[in-house]
């Protein structure tokens, strides 16, 4: 289910009720993701984790006040030096919330398999840098994936080219039929 607004997607993935949120939205604009998750009838209390593909503001700009919502933030350990990096490339018109490092659910990628499984969700999370350094992907059994902002190859501009590839060769690896 999409519960983006403005220029960006963020996605809950489901297994029963236990649900996870991918991306986390704006800084400032927590209340019309909590809108849009009411709307889809996504109730905060089943979103087991909250999952940031990369810590840019446009997605994980709203982490903390998820987190202060009660939803746990999982972060891969290749994204643990990005989060307070975020701060530099927000205003203070943008009521950005600093993330708290102390309180996250800090995994690597071979160990989410687990995780997701422990919520019944089968996939793995990725990292697939690229678009930026901490970008990772949730990649699904089921042949979805969800990139956030992971370059097109055919589209490198500024990004290393080979560093993109590699990334999408690692989700062809997995047989990925769909980006999200």
């Amino acid at each position: 289910v999409n519960v983006g607004y403005r220029s960006t997607n963020f996605w809950v993935v489901s297994a029963g009720q236990n649900r996870l949120l991918v991306d986390l939205g704006w800084p400032g604009k927590a209340a019309a993701l909590f809108a849009n998750l009411d709307r889809m009838g996504v109730p905060l209390n089943e979103l087991r984790y909250g999952l940031a593909t990369h810590y840019h503001i446009d997605h994980a700009g709203a982490a903390q006040d998820l987190k202060n919502r009660g939803v746990p933030l999982l972060v891969m350990q290749e994204q643990v030096q990005a989060i307070p990096l975020m701060r530099q490339w927000t205003k203070a018109a943008d009521h950005y919330t600093d993330i708290s490092t102390h309180d996250n659910v800090v995994i690597s990628c071979p160990e989410s398999r687990a995780l997701l499984a422990s919520i019944g969700i089968g996939g793995e999370v990725l990292h697939t840098p690229g678009h930026s350094d901490d970008s990772v992907t949730l990649v699904l059994d089921s042949g979805c994936a969800f990139t956030g902002d992971l370059t097109r190859e055919s589209m490198v501009a500024t990004e290393d080219a080979a560093v993109v590839a590699r990334s999408w060769q690692l989700l062809r690896d997995r047989k990925v039929t769909t980006i999200y």
